[in-house]
């Protein structure tokens, strides 16, 4: 009896551990051990046979791992589309007024034209030529013909 005394004894103090438990420790001592030598011997690689020694090893796609991104709450996309919506519409609003605002000008000046060239022609200097045979013939190379019927009718009016 006195030796189970003895032995419940040394039990109270025993923490209970499951086989588990010691697996999953033991292996943190492992990982550890390992991290620990990855971490010491670093050993670079030999040069690259191209030369370009900043190229380093790239990980496979396949083995990249891709987690979906935050998904936003509806309101928030409703939101967002609306903005963008309204940030197109202003750029369209903008663009059509500069277009409006092109023709306009384009308008504007090909009147101003028109006015100059008829304001050009009713300050011209007319003298009507009866009898060409008068005037020399370089003179009559210089001189611009018309027709001289409205000028005709002004005079006799």
């Amino acid at each position: 009896m006195d030796l189970n005394k003895d032995k419940i004894l040394s039990f109270e103090n025993f923490k209970c551990v499951s086989q588990d438990q010691e697996l999953n420790k033991k292996r943190e001592e492992h990982s550890e051990s390992e991290s620990e030598e990855k971490e010491t011997v670093n050993i670079p690689k030999g040069r690259c046979k191209s030369g370009r020694f900043w190229k380093t090893e790239k990980t496979r796609a396949k083995t990249v791992v891709k987690t979906k991104g935050l998904q936003s709450t509806l309101e928030k996309r409703r939101k967002m589309q609306e903005e963008i919506r309204l940030a197109k519409q202003l750029t369209r609003d903008t663009l059509n007024e500069r277009k409006k605002q092109k023709e306009e000008h384009r308008q504007r000046r090909i009147l101003n034209l028109k006015k100059k060239e008829e304001n050009r022609k009713k300050s011209e200097i007319v003298q009507v030529i009866k009898n060409p045979s008068k005037v020399k013939k370089k003179h009559l190379r210089m001189i611009e013909k018309r027709d001289t019927l409205p000028f005709l009718n002004k005079a006799v009016y």
